[in-house]
């Protein structure tokens, strides 16, 4: 039996532990994507593959590798001390080929105690594209080289010749094959402070301890689902362009809470597409693992806890649990990421109901990554790739307390880091002309989301290069706002050719301020030359806003156009703040939002909101009450919106809206509507639906 202090003592030497296999990957890989970005994991689990503990990097591992670890222990020979399995297989458990895993057991004497995991992106994996990345594919074969779970170190001694046939199949060798050492020597790392634990508490106690601690977050995660209201939430999100065809995807989600247990039913999402951008069931299950950790894991230990009381369900052949030989190649930013924004959304939308949490309810952050790699032969004849993670640097979300984070990242990234410039442009040939934020593209509301970053690039010192392009979300505002707040930005990609013209000539016009002749890129261009002069450039999107635009602080507004994070025009179009001469204009802003308020509901308000009006409180704008025993949904302003249940949107003043100000673009098959309170105008919510469908009802209570 251990004690409370013994287990104190201990989990904290696992948690370090785990941080001390960060830094030993870290210290021995050669690739900014590990050395100084953050698309990597590592991790301690039990015998059977449920995770203990994880570091801070990306969350959506967590499960996979422990995927990797059952199928160990299911398909493969007991496994001895020493003994090493490397794997990609998105059959199996990786997310993508991208993503190579290797786990190794830790013995105490002759008995399993544990695992320790470890996972890095890695630029090629082969495949018909450079980076693996491959938007013409119709079959994982031809993504790259799929590693079921191969023992690569047996009994400590390393198998070259498994090694070399790995390391063969990628455009990059060298770099695969160094990162791969880095994996063995965060291994090694790990056993030896695991059994240096044993040797001092004994390994059944250790053991103990480990499994307490995935005891403790479930036990906490249930006790806080307990404190939300029971209900039905009912969100979807988009992706577009599945490399074949600008065709939209739904990742639908109704998620119940019932007592302290949630089920997430994904059964209304799209059916797998013919292109790269599927997920796997390991797919899904990290993306929800994603969602969980900033709704439902704050201030916990973030193991397999957090999942126990989770139910997943989704049927086979869905675009979110395709089904073999499917392409999954961008899984990790198409429809993995989307999972995520879904689970993150309607757990919000619970916390927002919550007294207790609402101050914890965010608009989703982040709601896509857009991806540029490039590779070619560098100025010294050498073959090189870079994976460029400056696209996490999207905005997060706002919370009803405070604004979101400019270029804060996505939630399933705890700690996101992308690399210096300096480093990017020291291992290819790139050349930065800017990275920075970029304005208006915050989702508006009376907490703002965080402005995204945006950069420009050229090439210097070689006579061209292959860059890979390809998002989400630049058709689709996946970091939608909550309550009335906006969506942030849509990612903009476009191009520039020299059309005959020098580096030289780019780098003058580009300090002159003048702008080249772009051209707009869609979601997916896929591979595109590069020469010397050529420019991409790429805005990503920002965090969703929380709340009526107009109801922000006018000061906090003229602070942010001081700052130049939100434009003068975009302050009076959008938030209705009217500066002169930069100085606010407080007769000009009162005037202007009650023009804009009366051009949303044809004519002038009629009543005021009331923050304090009675009810539970459905988000700033609504509330639910009861009359004669019977269910109402009463806006703030007094408008009776439904009765008999908490479906409002009926009851609301609902249109169509351009969101061209907001630097949202829309798919064609797209639309966005606003809703709005009968009597005040206030903005209740913004939604991102079908063209040819409603929106769908977001928040059903049982109270």
């Amino acid at each position: 039996m251990i004690d409370a202090i013994q287990y104190e003592i201990i989990r904290n030497r696992l948690l370090a532990v785990t941080e001390e296999m960060r830094i030993a990957l870290q210290s021995v890989s050669g690739s900014p994507t590990v050395t100084e970005a953050s698309d990597f994991f590592t991790g301690l689990y039990l015998p059977d593959g449920e995770f203990a503990t994880m570091g801070f990097q990306v969350a959506h591992e967590a499960p996979p590798v422990g995927a990797l670890i059952r199928h160990i222990n299911s398909h493969r020979k007991p496994p001895r001390a020493g003994d090493m399995f490397i794997g990609n297989d998105p059959y199996v458990g990786a997310l993508h080929q991208n993503d190579v895993q290797m786990t190794g057991p830790v013995f105490d004497g002759d008995r399993l105690v544990a695992w320790a995991g470890v996972m890095a992106h890695e630029t090629d994996v082969g495949g018909m594209n450079f980076a693996s990345w491959c938007p013409a594919a119709t079959e994982v074969y031809q993504e790259g080289l799929r590693i079921p779970a191969v023992k690569l170190v047996d009994a400590g001694e390393l198998r070259d010749d498994v090694l070399e046939m790995i390391v063969s199949a990628s455009r990059l060798p060298a770099a695969l094959g160094l990162d791969i050492r880095a994996f063995i020597a965060t291994l090694n790392v790990a056993t030896e402070r695991l059994q240096s634990l044993f040797a001092r508490y004994g390994a059944d106690v250790v053991g103990e301890a480990m499994r307490r601690m995935i005891a403790t977050t479930e036990r906490r995660t249930r006790e806080r689902l307990a404190e939300l209201p029971d209900g039905r939430v009912h969100v979807r999100d988009f992706l577009e362009h599945d490399g074949h065809a600008n065709r939209l995807y739904a990742v639908d989600l109704v998620a119940t809470k019932s007592g302290e247990e949630l089920t997430l039913d994904f059964s209304g999402s799209s059916q797998q597409a013919p292109g790269f951008i599927n997920a796997t069931r390991a797919g899904l299950r990290g993306g929800v693992t994603g969602a969980l950790i900033p709704t439902l894991g704050f201030g916990l230990a973030w193991n397999e806890g957090l999942l126990r009381p989770v139910d997943i369900v989704a049927p086979d052949g869905l675009v979110c649990t395709a089904q073999h030989p499917a392409p999954v190649g961008s899984a990790t930013v198409e429809t993995i990421w989307t999972v995520t924004n879904v689970v993150q959304r309607a757990l919000n939308l619970l916390l927002a109901c919550s007294p207790e949490y609402a101050d914890r309810a965010q608009a989703v952050s982040s709601g896509t990554m857009a991806t540029f790699n490039l590779g070619g032969v560098n100025q010294f004849g050498e073959r090189f790739g870079l994976h460029s993670l400056d696209p996490l640097a999207g905005g997060s979300g706002a919370f009803a307390c405070r604004d979101g984070v400019d270029a804060g990242g996505p939630v399933a990234v705890p700690a996101p880091a992308i690399a210096d410039v300096e480093s990017n442009e020291q291992v290819s040939p790139l050349l930065y002309l800017y990275r920075r934020l970029r304005p208006d593209t915050a989702g508006a509301g009376t907490s703002r989301g965080g402005q995204s970053g945006e950069m420009g690039l050229t090439l210097r010192g070689v006579p061209g290069a292959t860059a890979l392009v390809m998002t989400h979300g630049a058709e689709v505002p996946n970091s939608v706002g909550l309550f009335g707040g906006w969506p942030g930005s849509t990612v903009r990609q476009r191009f520039a050719t020299a059309e005959g013209g020098t580096e030289t000539d780019l780098l003058r016009e580009h300090l002159a301020g003048t702008e080249p002749t772009w051209r707009e890129l869609g979601p997916k261009p896929g591979e595109i030359p590069m020469r010397p002069g050529d420019l991409f450039a790429v805005s990503w999107q920002g965090g969703g806003g929380w709340g009526d635009p107009l109801f922000r602080d006018p000061a906090d507004v003229a602070a942010d156009v001081a700052r130049g994070v939100v434009s003068a025009q975009h302050a009076a179009q959008v938030y209705g703040v009217v500066l002169g001469d930069g100085a606010l204009d407080i007769d000009g802003t009162r005037e202007r939002r009650l023009a804009i308020r009366t051009e949303r509901l044809g004519a002038p308000p009629s009543a005021e909101p009331d923050p304090d009006a009675p009810g539970h409180a459905l988000g700033p704008a609504l509330r639910l009450v009861r009359v004669d025993g019977t269910v109402e949904v009463r806006s703030t302003a007094g408008a009776v919106l439904s009765r008999g249940s908490t479906r409002w949107r009926a009851g609301a003043v609902s249109r169509r809206v351009d969101p061209s100000a907001h630097r949202i673009r829309l798919h064609e098959d797209l639309a966005m509507t606003a809703h709005h309170c009968p009597l005040s105008g206030q903005l209740l919510s913004v939604d991102v639906h079908r063209r040819d469908e409603e929106p769908v009802e977001e928040l059903v209570l049982n109270l």
